[in-house]
């Protein structure tokens, strides 16, 4: 949360507080986030807390859809415009259904006025990376295509519009087990290749730990980041690892944690 090593700044919340009645009362106060930008291997920041803790409105801080009331949030220690504005994964299906996979895919390109050959060439790299390749020029709604294959088609548009910081918002929270299991997998493979800094959040604990290298606990009324725990698993992770006795530790730990902090002990 606060500043420990000479890394440069890739996100920082500044005494951020939200206010819906003219600052009569608060949702979120005093809230701080530095997260900082590691060279060949990214961070993995996952969000929990209660529902209605203020953890989706922290990503879309960050993503620029929306003004805290009070306070600062910055890109690279600059203010956020439309220039560097970063891309969302959300819970829902957010594809355009109208256009195809692969012009939903280039579109963040085709905003940034990169040519069609070269944007096209660029969306289906990802495309393939992420286990599209085939649909590509299907249209990008259900059921065409499944949940787990639109959200494919999310992280690929988001990658490509800003590789640097994916921002997810619960985007397994709808898929079955087996397809949120693939799409983890996914992820970290993606993790791994291109060193974003990912802001995830999820209500799944077991997620949390296997995903992340650093979990952050929200409470409510008003919100802020309480707790604060370092995932010390290996770099890169694989099923099995969460059948070891350290990550169930881990598991425990994070949930008697998010316990007392919901209970206030």
């Amino acid at each position: 949360m606060f500043k420990d090593t000479e890394l440069p700044n890739i996100v920082e919340l500044r005494n951020v507080s939200q206010s819906y009645d003219g600052g009569q009362s608060y949702v979120i106060q005093n809230t701080q986030m530095l997260i900082e930008d590691k060279p060949d291997k990214g961070q993995f920041i996952v969000i929990l807390g209660a529902s209605g803790c203020g953890k989706s409105t922290i990503l879309r801080y960050i993503a620029g859809l929306q003004k805290p009331t009070e306070g600062d949030v910055l890109i690279h220690d600059k203010p956020i415009t439309s220039q560097n504005r970063v891309s969302m994964v959300f819970q829902q299906y957010s594809s355009l259904p109208w256009m195809t996979v692969l012009d939903n895919v280039a579109l963040g390109l085709r905003y940034k006025g990169i040519d069609e050959k070269e944007r096209n060439q660029r969306a289906m790299e990802l495309i393939e990376m992420v286990g599209l390749a085939g649909h590509e020029k299907k249209f990008a709604q259900y059921p065409t295509l499944s949940g787990g294959q639109l959200q494919r088609v999310a992280i690929a548009r988001s990658m490509i519009a800003n590789p640097e910081i994916l921002l997810m918002d619960e985007p397994f929270g709808a898929l079955d087990i087996n397809t949120r299991l693939q799409m983890q997998e996914l992820l970290l493979d993606l993790w791994y290749k291109f060193h974003p800094t990912v802001v995830f959040v999820t209500h799944d604990i077991s997620e949390a730990v296997y995903l992340a290298d650093d979990i952050y606990m929200m409470k409510k009324a008003p919100s802020r980041f309480v707790e604060h725990v370092v995932v010390d698993l290996p770099y890169e992770r694989d099923r099995e690892i969460k059948r070891q006795t350290h990550f169930m530790e881990l598991v425990r730990d994070v949930e008697d944690r998010m316990l007392g902090i919901v209970t206030g002990d």
